[in-house]
């Protein structure tokens, strides 16, 4: 009789898979090409988020795109200087904008003063400048499903990772984005102290937030397309959040290895599946959509998602299955 180590097998399967995923794809591939772009200017801290105070700070952000915008074009990136004239449109409203090193942006949709419900969307991978425009029309949708006296914020705040590359298979670059997330939130929650906060974290962006959750003082953490966030269960990630999870029954994320491979200089993988009832978030349903599907106009997950943000019970609500 042969006998089998199964744990050992599962690692070996695992190391197997991820290798032949990613080891050819990786071979020459980059990140879009790096576009040169000023240091923003130093922008004084938000005291209050009064009209005058964000009407101040919103114009400082346009001043950074539009010096990042004069810079692409005098090197030569046309594609990227007609994006970013787009974005210094005066009726948009950047919170901060950095366009060095594939960009950051934080964009409010909504009126910031006066929101009683604020959701911040952190995304996924290869998220940057160059694909900004998908953060910002899931953004645009989940405001319109949550109406009135509601803000959105896209938070494009870290340096994504690459889907086709090995640091999207490890924590490194959430570990890196948790400080400002938690920075961030913590700096609205004190303008705002009556708002009521959410973070909904997309697929990679699960791991930024599971990463910051602790001591996080939001209502909710809402984890949609996420194949794990490296914790066991909902408990490790020491939050009084109440934390959601929802997978789309097309999108490959479900298909991930939920289990973690401990090499020498890395640790691959992401942990417990969110929506299992090992990991014990509470489920919600997400219909038939695909990895970019949650905020689809109409679609199950985009109304569950704005009912949550907006304090009420989502359809088909369970725990973990």
């Amino acid at each position: 009789m042969i006998h089998v180590n199964v744990s050992r097998l599962r690692r070996t399967l695992l190391a197997s898979s991820i290798a032949a995923a990613v080891a050819v794809p990786v071979t020459g591939a980059a990140r879009p090409a790096a576009v040169p772009a000023p240091a923003p200017a130093s922008a004084a801290p938000l005291r209050v988020a009064t009209p005058a105070a964000l009407a101040q700070r919103y114009a400082a952000s346009r001043a950074d795109i539009l010096a990042a915008e004069r810079m692409a074009a005098d090197h030569g990136h046309r594609w990227r200087a007609a994006m970013l004239r787009a974005m210094a449109d005066p009726a948009r409203r950047f919170l901060s904008f950095d366009g060095r090193d594939g960009g950051r942006a934080v964009e409010v949709f909504g009126d910031l003063a006066t929101a009683g419900r604020i959701a911040v969307l952190v995304p996924g991978g290869d998220t940057h400048l160059d694909k900004y425009g998908l953060l910002r029309a899931g953004a645009l949708r989940l405001h319109q499903a949550l109406g009135d006296r509601s803000a959105v914020i896209a938070w494009l705040g870290y340096r994504t990772p690459a889907t086709v590359s090995l640091a999207v298979l490890t924590a490194d670059r959430a570990d890196e984005g948790a400080p400002a997330l938690r920075a961030f939130v913590q700096e609205l929650t004190a303008l705002r102290p009556a708002a009521r906060v959410s973070l909904v974290c997309h697929s990679y962006g699960g791991m930024v937030c599971g990463r910051a959750a602790p001591r996080l003082d939001v209502a909710h953490i809402v984890l949609i397309g996420s194949p794990g966030v490296t914790a066991d269960d909902v408990g490790a990630l020491r939050t009084p959040a109440t934390v959601w999870a929802s997978t789309g029954s097309r999108d490959w994320v479900a298909h991930v290895p939920h289990t973690r491979l401990h090499l020498p200089h890395a640790t691959l993988g992401f942990g417990a599946d969110p929506v299992s009832a090992r990991f014990g978030a509470r489920v919600f349903a997400a219909g038939d959509g695909g990895h970019s599907d949650y905020f689809k106009a109409g679609s199950p997950s985009l109304v569950n998602i704005a009912r949550i943000v907006s304090g009420w019970l989502p359809a088909e609500a369970r725990r973990g299955v």
